[in-house]
Parts: C-alpha cells; structure tokens; sequence
C-alpha cells in the first residue's frame, strides 16, 4: 500500500509537499504514511483514491485494477 501511494504520486508528478498540501497535512506525516511509518487514516486513504481517480481497494493492494 506505502509504495502505492508513492507510485501514485509521482505519476502525477507531484511532490510529497504539493501531496500533504492536497490532503492538508504536513510533509513530514505524508513522509511518514509513504514509508509505512505512520497508518492511514480512513478519510485519508479515501481523499487519495478520489483525487487520484482510483479505489481504496487499489491502495490496499487488493486489487491491481486501477
């Protein structure tokens, strides 16, 4: 899931900064959630999907449908 969201970010060629921005978080908890240091909130897990046009099923890794 923590690569996931990484992936996802850089193909929207966004930076961690412009991400915890998206999210209204700070850059060092979007940091922390993309090195598995820090679970995910639910809401955040569903703001992710939504701005990336994806499910939280994908995040999750428990589909590989985008």
């Amino acid at each position: 899931m923590y690569q996931r969201i990484k992936d996802l970010r850089e193909d929207a060629d966004l930076t961690q900064i412009q991400m915890a921005k998206i999210l209204n978080c700070s850059q060092q908890v979007y940091s922390n959630y993309e090195l598995g240091q820090r679970d995910i909130p639910t809401a955040i897990l569903i703001e992710l999907a939504k701005y990336h046009k994806t499910t939280t099923d994908y995040i999750l890794g428990l589909t590989n449908k985008r």
